[in-house]
């Protein structure tokens, strides 16, 4: 495996704020994708790509609507294998990345390869234009001659979706070229700029993930000191946060304008296959919860601590009395993969090659991009999670929420390349649920009513976090792109936007200290993926409503779940929750999710009677 030129801990980590060690934390192999940067292999693929895009384009451009169902199967199979050489490509060059973003050459590298990536791609740019510019009745019957082809219909419908937004060839092959120098360029800018982040905690200079880990610290004083440091830092950097956020927005709005579509989430609704009173139906069910969810919860934890009112960092602030101990990894691993196995011996099974087999990167090192993901590579290779474990409880629902993806993403690559991938508001189903199979052995586990609150709190916090703190960044992104239609915003509007939301999901009970405004500032969802964040949301209910069918016995339920695991992009969310008698398109389907969250806070308080 190729070694980072930053220096790496020792294998033996210790948590980034001097705790007890952490064990033999893993690290990614990477050449399951390619052996290296120079490698033959990779030579092979780019030298493929350079030939086969080019053939692609003379064999078909200007002819899909003249082929048979048999040339129409050959061709998309020919894309699709474009994209998943493509794709493996990129993948390697993006972990490789994410390990160490601080490390030129791996900077170097992957702009090198978005470069060649996008250049050798733009022959193919005609193949969605001339598709969606074949009529209903034709396309309609080459799909019912073959069955083989009629497999592709789900993605060739998603793609036909964008046919009223559809610009020029000319147009849209432009946008393809320039998309490199774009969003591109400002998102790598972001990352490295997050990447950089140095904070001050008592003398002692810690990244991003680091300080962030701090706000959860049991001391009072030390989470202070962590939250004064992250202000001081954002604050330091917020024009150019502000200059980022105000190009993208703006760029994004540009498009979207001639592209002629209704509003700035339009294309996220499209993109995850979603209609859009679904997702507003789900925004005002959390935002009309707000009193009975965050406004409750914090008030309840407010009492717990003996405070009046909460600083914000209080917010994650562990429960009085909680216990401190740092959680080994093998502990970690032996908890998750215990839960997937009760729920069903091939969860575990299919889980287990993720510790065993260079599938993860949990440690914290120097350079290495904060946060954790999944990103399944490609259906020929396999997914790969990336964690910054510390060794604290959330760091173990995290591993849980991660595995879950992975599991997902082995499942759902039998679908094929352009099949398997699935919509951002499925995609967090099977995540989601991993946690909640974790969080459920833990609680069943506890000793005594003390420990049994504290994990309950803890998953309230956790469901908070995911359902009503990603509701109120949806509509901060909501407002955020409805005032940059209206001009330049200097960082202070953004601050009072941000703060807008912040003050309406989290309740009277907080006081929120200065420089709290700028916090806004290195969320990267709001950067990468505009809208993203009403996912979470999505799939939090989704699952407590999935949970609670699992709970009364469905019959079948783990069958049912695994083909709905396996069905990736090839299904609509309506088929997917058909067979557990869900419908998320009912309005009161997201009541039942958040009156599962309710239930929880009504049993914490009648912990105090």
């Amino acid at each position: 495996m190729f070694r980072p030129t930053a220096p790496d801990l020792p294998k033996d980590h210790r948590d980034a704020t001097g705790g007890a060690t952490l064990g033999d934390l893993p690290e990614w192999d990477l050449t399951h994708l390619y052996p290296g940067e120079d490698s033959p292999e990779l030579a092979k693929d780019l030298d493929f790509l350079t030939k086969e895009c080019t053939a692609f384009a003379a064999d078909y451009e200007g002819k899909l609507a003249g082929l048979t169902a048999a040339e129409m199967l050959e061709c998309i199979q020919r894309y699709e294998k474009i994209q998943s050489v493509s794709g493996r490509i990129m993948s390697f060059a993006g972990l490789r990345y994410y390990q160490v973003t601080t490390d030129p050459d791996r900077a170097k590298f992957i702009s090198d390869m978005q470069g060649k990536i996008t250049d050798l791609s733009t022959p193919l740019v005609f193949f969605s234009l001339e598709m969606n510019r074949i009529p209903d009745d034709f396309l309609n019957g080459l799909l019912a001659e073959n069955a083989d082809l009629a497999r592709y219909k789900p993605v060739l419908d998603r793609m036909r979706a964008m046919k009223p937004y559809q610009l020029s060839d000319e147009l849209e092959k432009f946008l393809h070229d320039q998309s490199v120098v774009g969003a591109t360029a400002w998102n790598r800018l972001f990352d490295e700029t997050c990447a950089a982040l140095e904070f001050d905690v008592d003398g002692e200079k810690l990244n991003l993930e680091a300080t962030a880990n701090l706000l959860s610290d049991n001391d009072r004083a030390t989470r202070q000191k962590a939250a004064e440091a992250f202000a001081k830092t954002l604050g330091e950097n917020i024009t150019l946060f502000a200059r980022i956020t105000n190009t993208l927005a703006k760029e994004k709005e540009v498009e979207d304008r001639w592209r002629k579509l209704p509003t700035p989430q339009a294309s996220r609704h499209l993109a995850n296959d979603v209609e859009p009173e679904v997702v507003q139906a789900l925004r005002d069910a959390v935002v009309a919860a707000y009193p009975k969810l965050s406004h409750r919860y914090y008030a309840l934890k407010a009492k717990w601590m003996g405070l009046e009112k909460l600083e914000m960092w209080d917010r994650n602030a562990p429960l009085p009395g909680s216990d401190e101990a740092t959680i080994h990894w093998d502990e970690a691993r032996k908890t998750v993969t215990e839960a997937y196995s009760a729920f069903s011996p091939k969860m575990a099974e299919l889980a287990e090659p993720f510790f065993t087999q260079g599938w993860i990167d949990a440690a914290v090192k120097p350079g290495k991009a904060p946060g954790a993901f999944a990103h399944p590579t490609v259906t020929d290779a396999h997914p790969y999670v990336m964690l910054n474990y510390l060794g604290k409880q959330r760091d173990v629902m995290t591993l849980a929420h991660e595995l879950g993806h992975g599991v997902h993403q082995v499942l759902a690559a039998e679908q094929g390349e352009m099949l398997s991938s699935t919509p951002l508001t499925l995609a967090e189903t099977a995540s989601v649920f991993g946690e909640m199979l974790t969080f459920r052995k833990l609680l069943d586990a506890a000793p005594d009513q003390a420990a049994r609150k504290r994990l309950l709190a803890g998953k309230v916090e956790d469901m908070i976090n995911t359902v009503v703190r990603q509701i109120a960044f949806y509509d901060f992104e909501c407002k955020l792109h409805a005032a940059r239609a209206e001009g330049e915003l200097t960082p202070d509007q953004i601050n009072d936007i941000w703060m807008s939301v912040q003050g309406e999901s989290l309740g009277p009970v907080f006081n929120f200290m200065e420089g709290y405004e700028t916090f806004w500032s290195y969320i990267p969802h709001f950067i990468h993926s505009p809208f993203y964040v009403y996912a979470y949301a999505f799939g939090d209910g989704l699952v407590n409503a999935l949970y609670a069918v699992y709970e009364e016995g469905e019959p079948g339920f783990q069958e049912k779940y695994f083909e709905m695991l396996r069905a990736g992009g090839s299904k609509h969310h309506k088929e997917l929750l058909a067979p557990f008698g869900l419908d998320a398109s009912d309005p009161k389907f997201w009541d039942k999710g958040l009156s599962l969250i309710s239930s929880m806070i009504d049993e914490l308080e009648a912990m105090e009677d």
